[in-house]
């Protein structure tokens, strides 16, 4: 962005000026900025790699929900819906990718999600260089600290390679369905697009994590991962709505989405 747009003033230009005296005085030059392309791209990057965070944090808590439900069909039995910590903010992850996906394509996409990845890894560095740091005599929070931010290296790759694969697959699902059907069906992408980038994100992670959580036989991996992905699948459908009107805004107020349209009319 210029220093003409920031404070509404014209830019300084190098060059010369005639002082009070009729001297001429060297007049400074204009610093140079780069210009960002978009004023909500940052802004939804930024959502995106926070909520991956913040569930990283969150997600340590396991919930019950709706403890009265007790149930057994077949293989799947349920005792009150367990989830985690994270169960309300984590789908909103999803959320933000399918607009980033819809209005700035796979390649932006690719980018925010690599992006979010080295953010988490760092934040794991980080919390285990503090959580091994001496602690000093009078602080007393560090076997609660250990316990919230410790990091278990299952858990970190089952999180991390189940976060690639369902966002990856999220993302590609979407932005391929819209080179068949262009502007039309939003919610048929938005619903194909998230039941496949959910179902690998939970199917990858309980795979790798099943035995840090306890989980020993072919029934109870069955009956976590289904109802985990049912769970994550519901939540993110009764948000669609809200995912739909975020994508049409922001469509209508990109320039540079809004010249994409013309030009494929042309």
């Amino acid at each position: 962005m210029t220093e003409t747009a920031l404070s509404g003033r014209p830019a300084q230009q190098s060059g010369r000026d005639l002082n009070a005296s009729g001297q001429r005085t060297e007049r400074p030059a204009a610093p140079a900025f780069a210009q960002l392309p978009s004023s909500y791209f940052p802004l939804l990057v930024a959502g995106f790699v926070g909520v991956m965070l913040i569930s990283n944090i969150t997600g340590t808590k396991g919930v019950v929900l709706f403890d009265f439900i007790n149930f057994s069909l077949g293989p799947f039995s349920m005792h009150g819906l367990v989830t985690d910590g994270a169960f309300y903010l984590f789908p909103a992850a999803y959320v933000l990718g399918d607009v980033i996906s819809e209005v700035y394509g796979f390649k932006a996409m690719r980018r925010v999600i690599l992006s979010g990845f080295g953010v988490l890894l760092l934040a794991s560095l980080c919390f285990w260089i503090t959580i091994e740091l001496p602690a000093a005599d009078f602080y007393t929070g560090q076997a609660a600290f250990k316990a919230v931010a410790g990091v278990v290296p299952r858990f970190l790759a089952a999180g991390l390679a189940g976060y690639l694969a369902g966002e990856f697959l999220n993302s590609l699902v979407l932005v391929k369905m819209k080179a068949r059907s262009g502007e039309r069906r939003l919610w048929a992408r938005l619903l194909g697009s998230t039941v496949v980038g959910e179902f690998a994100d939970t199917l990858i992670f309980c795979s790798i994590a099943a035995g840090a959580l306890g989980i020993s036989t072919w029934q109870e991996f069955t009956n976590y991962t289904v109802i985990g992905f049912l769970w994550k699948t519901l939540v993110e459908i009764l948000v669609m709505p809200i995912t739909y009107r975020v994508t049409t805004w922001l469509k209508r107020r990109e320039p540079t989405y809004q010249q994409a349209l013309r030009d494929l009319e042309a």
